[in-house]
């Protein structure tokens, strides 16, 4: 909604236009151009169906579109439902008016005038006005909306009769209405859904299944067709299809996998593990696609969330790959692959892999305090992990890269009681090889604080 703009005064012999009760006074020419007069002087008619549509509805489902100032109450900056007008001519909405009153306000909002007369005016004409402008988009929205899903119906149709390179083109243009207009996200769930769930089949090709695959993650499916999707022979295919397909092809299928695997019947056996998580990787490690990036890593950690895939992950040299691209990554990303590294330090080889990883320390020591809390947390967890595993070597290096320093810098912070007792506790560990002078002098404190 446009914000409302206070007049600035108007030059003399310019044509108003009253919008009656002693409202708000416009210029033609304004009037006009906001389309609240047409073209030739005349109040917009929408005709008789116009008489039976509701503002309040027309008005919050009309939100996204730019409305005429003149029709924005200066008090709440929503459009108006009921104007009225006080006795400095100033027009707003009866609800927000009678509360400003109501507040013991005895001045007018904008003009901050005195009031002489508390009554207040129906503002007819221009309570007229905003009707007719509202269910003119209205009805053009509405008219809009039929034709689309009208097209959405028409092409599902097809989608059974046609094969082939034309099978193919009506999946494309269904995708583009899609994503163009949610509103046929349900029209196509209830009427085709199960249809465009049938495409993926043991001999479908890749391009049918790009599109189809395209498709489905746009919509909001129901948990019947969850179900059917959740099938191994389909997620399969969806992985095939991940491997195998464009960068946005790619994304499609991991953000379809993403959405099957938050359902409640979802079981980890399902997921072809190897397959998977090499196209993940092979899809994180994108540079040029910041979305293929974050969505790859969104399910890589969902996927971690279960413990009994964890071991896969680690076998295929993820830890390393991801340890060489944190600091490539942005702050997102960031947090969500200190995540997963997180979840497989919780392993044995998990914990063997990152110890063996020449920069893994100095690297996350770097991100202590450095991007949020959630980052912190996983960073000293990581620490934690390796330096437990070989005290003597990974905490000297540690102490070395400025841990020490860090670990006093988080205790002294306002984190969390938590973090600040894990960083006491990594500072005892690391403090153990040396002596209390050269440990001090390895915190590089100042006189003070030691």
């Amino acid at each position: 909604m446009p914000m409302y703009q206070p007049s600035t005064g108007r030059r003399g012999g310019d044509l108003k236009f009253d919008v009656g009760g002693g409202g708000q006074v416009l210029d033609l020419e304004t009037a006009v151009k906001d389309g609240i007069l047409d073209g030739g002087g005349g109040l917009i008619c929408t005709g008789g169906v116009a008489e039976k549509l509701d503002l309040k509805k027309m008005v919050e489902e009309l939100e996204s579109i730019d409305v005429p100032s003149v029709f924005i109450c200066p008090i709440s900056l929503e459009p108006m439902q009921d104007p009225v007008t006080l006795c400095t001519g100033q027009t707003y909405d009866r609800s927000n008016i009678l509360k400003w009153i109501s507040l013991g306000h005895c001045t007018c909002p904008t003009t901050m005038q005195e009031l002489w007369d508390d009554s207040i005016t129906p503002n007819k004409t221009l309570h007229q006005l905003i009707y007719s402008w509202f269910s003119q988009k209205y009805l053009v929205m509405k008219k809009r909306s039929e034709d689309v899903q009208g097209r959405a119906l028409e092409l599902l149709e097809n989608l059974k009769k046609v094969k082939g390179q034309a099978r193919i083109q009506s999946l494309k243009e269904l995708r583009q209405v899609v994503t163009a207009h949610a509103s046929t996200k349900k029209t196509i769930v209830e009427n085709g859904g199960l249809e465009l769930i049938a495409l993926l089949g043991n001999f479908t090709s890749h391009a049918v299944g790009s599109e189809a695959i395209g498709i489905l993650v746009n919509l909001d499916l129901n948990s019947d067709l969850r179900t059917n999707l959740l099938q191994p022979s389909k997620i399969s295919l969806i992985v095939d299809i991940m491997n195998e397909g464009t960068t946005e092809t790619k994304i499609n299928c991991a953000k379809l996998i993403q959405l099957l695997m938050e359902d409640d019947d979802f079981r980890a056996e399902i997921v072809p593990s190897l397959s998977l998580l090499v196209g993940l990787l092979r899809l994180v490690r994108d540079k040029r696609q910041p979305t293929a990036v974050l969505v790859g890593l969104m399910l890589l950690k969902t996927i971690c969330s279960h413990e009994s895939v964890r071991s896969s992950v680690v076998s295929i040299g993820a830890i390393p790959q991801l340890i060489e691209l944190l600091h490539t990554l942005n702050n997102e990303c960031l947090e969500l692959a200190l995540c997963i590294l997180e979840a497989l330090s919780t392993l044995p080889e998990g914990r063997l892999a990152l110890k063996d990883c020449p920069q893994v320390i100095p690297i996350v020591v770097k991100l202590l305090m450095r991007v949020s809390e959630s980052c912190t947390h996983f960073a000293l967890s990581i620490l934690w992990a390796v330096c437990k595993l070989a005290p003597e070597e990974c905490a000297s290096h540690a102490v070395e890269a400025g841990l020490a320093a860090k670990l006093l810098l988080v205790i002294q912070s306002d984190c969390s009681p938590v973090l600040k007792q894990r960083s006491a506790e990594l500072l005892k560990l690391c403090s153990l090889n040396y002596s209390a002078t050269v440990f001090i002098s390895k915190c590089k404190l100042t006189r003070t604080i030691q």
